[in-house]
């Protein structure tokens, strides 16, 4: 991925992104054919991972917060056994054995960008190349664990296409989704997750966007970056 100054703009994001799918048709095209797919997946889901963090510090350094206040990263969350879950074991010789290592007992987890301010995790936000609703149901479930050790967290989705059906990809002004999504995200009532979409248009599995060029345009950037000022100026 290329590398980007340190103050981002908006004309630069869009330029990471015209560069990067510019060129690559040509670098897959020099691997391998069995590993194209996934290389596409690769280079696509990253560009999104590069793009949110620099919509992440545009929207910092907009409310002008200090850089050195702000740390994005992905490092894993511990996410500790339930006692309640222990004290239900039958076998007693697991329970004693668990409760004797109680403090190893824990899931790692994390999601793509983790915004801490002043050492606070205080958003995460999950990036995909396309989100299906499918993969909705694993990001609630990770966002839904999160909020267990880290109940105040923001909760966000940042694609660059949509595959999940209503008004996702349209991009209006008020976006009323899907409602295969809503019925979704219905039953993870303590996650309020925010969906945002940087490419108009539902994806199509037959017209990929390295192939099939969709602009990112700069209203949508901007659109994305006010969302992120509006979560974290209570921050600044």
């Amino acid at each position: 991925m290329p590398k980007t100054n340190n103050r981002p703009t908006i004309k630069g994001i869009i330029e990471i992104y015209n560069n990067v799918l510019q060129f690559a048709e040509t670098n897959a095209l020099q691997q391998r054919e069995r590993a194209y797919g996934g290389l596409m997946r690769t280079l696509k889901g990253g560009l999104q991972e590069l793009i949110t963090g620099e919509v992440i510090k545009l929207a910092w350094y907009n409310l002008s917060g200090s850089l050195e206040r702000l740390d994005i990263n992905s490092k894993k969350i511990r996410i500790p056994i339930q006692k309640s879950y222990v004290k239900q074991i039958k076998d007693e010789k697991v329970k004693e054995h668990i409760l004797k290592h109680i403090d190893d007992y824990y899931y790692g987890l994390s999601v793509d960008k983790h915004i801490f301010i002043d050492n606070k995790f205080v958003m995460g936000i999950e990036c995909k190349a396309y989100t299906e609703n499918a993969m909705i149901k694993r990001i609630l479930i990770d966002f839904h664990l999160l909020k267990l050790v880290h109940k105040d967290i923001a909760c966000f989705l940042f694609q660059l296409e949509s595959q999940l059906g209503g008004d996702y990809s349209a991009l209006p002004k008020t976006i009323y989704g899907s409602v295969s999504t809503h019925s979704i995200m219905s039953y993870f009532e303590d996650v309020d997750l925010h969906i945002f979409t940087l490419l108009e248009g539902e994806r199509s599995i037959t017209k990929p966007i390295h192939k099939f060029f969709k602009p990112l345009k700069y209203d949508n950037v901007d659109r994305a970056v006010k969302l992120l000022e509006n979560y974290l100026k209570e921050f600044v």
